[in-house]
């Protein structure tokens, strides 16, 4: 789906199933007199009551240093009811959130990056409460349908949505491009050329890294639908993502293939870190780090990489690091942007818990966060978002390309497939491809764990 100049504040309108519009429980108040009573932005939470001395247990995979911000915008809620958010972030929580769910040892709150997770979690242990009317409504206000619909599972809704990202991006250092005359590439064929010239002055043109604990692999699926989303198009992404197509389809060993010649090129990679198979075992977080010190000219990944980049580093046009829009292969049939964002599941409704869904899915909460994050690496697809607290260049960078009329949207398709895929089996065989393993075994392992 094409998105148009309607994109207003960073709001997004993605392709993706209808949600209920109708909410779960009324809200629950703890009773007494809310300290927020009287203070601006607490309107909504005050009809949760006195909740001072209450705890929200989150755990979430945005670990440091991107966690900052995410503590720093719950300030006001602690202001508004009196009540603390316990942070726990965690690498490895895609995984341990169903070991968590078997136990009985849940959180109050869980970010899932994954809509296929949610829906594991919905269908297969019954732990995710459904969402309150105040965070329907709120949903319903401030959101686009679409993105309701990614929050539910069989018709209810469940998780609002929370962050969103564009993964279509290439970092680089715009002074070392300026001093040898390097020109950011506009098709895909020119992205291969400046990569020629790069490593034909000694220079490797790539860096990365896919290892992210139990998540290890993501990179590396990401890059996998970046490049189907430009050589066989959106329609077909559609088909791969609901296997009307299966995952071994000579479309999609194209466009792995597409990747390798990138990825396992050891003329392109890894510069600053290693050989090829480095990439495997390189922190995603340290992998386009090489830019800084020259050794690699480009890093593939997302925008929120932002807040990877050591403090003090200007992150703009005409700074130390920047990034540029992936080209597509055929700039005539529009421009491809994958994205992804996270969404808030709940395993309870205490008065606490509904009163943090509820002031996460507010246009409050998403301008809290914004002016938290001056170091960039966030935007949300709430309309209620006013760009001008988007501070940070590559923020604005996010929401321009995602304006784009040219632009064509699709969501992460790995957290769109079921888990048993898309946070397992396409995770470990991609290392495996990294690794050695050739693009034909590759995707019939794949295809073959696909759940009947």
């Amino acid at each position: 789906m094409a998105l148009t100049a309607a994109f207003v504040s960073a709001g997004m309108v993605l392709a993706g199933c209808g949600g209920s519009d109708d909410g779960g429980s009324d809200s629950k108040s703890a009773g007494g007199t809310s300290p927020g009573e009287g203070k601006a932005g607490c309107e909504q939470l005050t009809q949760f009551g006195d909740l001072t001395g209450k705890k929200v247990h989150v755990y979430t995979t945005i670990v440091a240093p991107e966690d900052q911000s995410q503590k720093d915008s719950y300030k006001l809620f602690t202001t508004c009811t009196g009540a603390t958010v316990e942070y726990e972030g965690s690498k490895e929580m895609e995984a341990q959130i169903l070991v968590r769910a078997q136990s009985g040892n849940l959180p109050d709150i869980a970010y899932l990056p994954q809509p296929g997770l949610l829906n594991t979690l919905v269908t297969q242990t019954s732990t995710v409460k459904e969402a309150p009317k105040t965070v329907s409504d709120n949903v319903d206000k401030w959101w686009g349908e679409d993105w309701k619909g990614y929050g539910s599972v069989d018709g209810k809704f469940y998780a609002a949505p929370l962050g969103a990202n564009v993964k279509s991006f290439v970092w680089y250092s715009p002074k070392m491009f300026a001093d040898n005359g390097w020109k950011v590439p506009q098709t895909w064929d020119e992205l291969m050329a400046l990569s020629d010239q790069i490593a034909a002055k000694g220079i490797k043109p790539w860096c990365a890294g896919a290892e992210s604990g139990e998540a290890t692999g993501w990179p590396l699926t990401d890059w996998l639908e970046d490049a189907l989303l430009r050589t066989a198009g959106a329609d077909t992404y559609d088909q791969w993502i609901k296997h009307d197509i299966p995952f071994n389809d000579p479309k999609i060993a194209e466009a792995l293939d597409k990747v390798g010649a990138i990825l396992k090129n050891d003329k392109y990679v890894n510069g600053g870190i290693g050989d090829v198979k480095s990439i495997a075992t390189t922190a995603f977080q340290q992998g386009g780090l090489p830019i800084l010190d020259g050794k690699c000219a480009m890093h593939r990944q997302a925008s929120f990489y932002a807040a990877n980049w050591p403090k003090g580093t200007t992150v703009a046009e005409d700074g130390q690091v920047f990034a540029f829009y992936l080209p597509t292969v055929d700039p005539s049939k529009g421009k491809p942007v994958e994205g992804g964002g996270e969404f808030v599941a709940a395993f309870n409704d205490k008065p606490e818990t509904v009163a943090f869904q509820t002031y996460l899915s507010s246009d409050v909460w998403a301008n809290e966060k914004a002016k938290a994050t001056p170091g960039g690496g966030w935007v949300s697809a709430n309309k209620g978002l006013d760009p001008n607290n988007l501070v940070s260049p590559i923020d604005k960078l996010s929401a321009t390309t995602l304006a784009d009329p040219e632009a064509v949207f699709r969501f992460d398709a790995s957290d769109l497939m079921p888990a048993e895929v898309g946070t397992n089996s396409f995770w470990k065989q991609m290392v495996a491809w990294i690794t050695g393993q050739d693009t034909k075994k590759t995707l019939d392992n794949i295809e073959s764990s696909w759940p009947s």
